[in-house]
């Protein structure tokens, strides 16, 4: 086998292996009643309610660092929750391309 043949066969092991013991934990918590948060490393699609976020969630979101998730939680102490989602777009340095890729994730709760 091709060094590049089993560089893939190890990735998609490794992703099956994932997806396999997301499911697991999202089934054990289904049967014993509680909530789980499952989030892989190739790229989270979990939802980030911005009124209650701290940095490290918002840092989740592409394009955000730390000092925009600064911007945004400031910008909440400031003026209050966010009533929609794309108020976010008040916030100093979110764009409307920024606005476009986290747009299904954000959310106001």
């Amino acid at each position: 086998m091709h060094a590049r043949c089993r560089r893939t066969a190890v990735i998609v092991a490794a992703l099956f292996f994932l997806a396999s013991a997301a499911m697991a934990a999202e089934k054990s918590a289904r049967t014993s009643g509680q909530s789980t948060t499952v989030s892989a490393a190739v790229g989270s699609e979990a939802k980030v309610n911005i009124n209650t976020a701290g940095l490290k969630e918002l840092t989740t979101l592409s394009g955000i660092g730390p000092r925009l998730a600064e911007r945004i939680v400031a910008y909440r102490e400031a003026n209050g929750p966010f009533k929609k989602s794309e108020d976010l777009r008040k916030v100093e340095g979110v764009g409307k391309a920024m606005w476009e890729r986290n747009r299904e994730r954000v959310v106001t709760k």
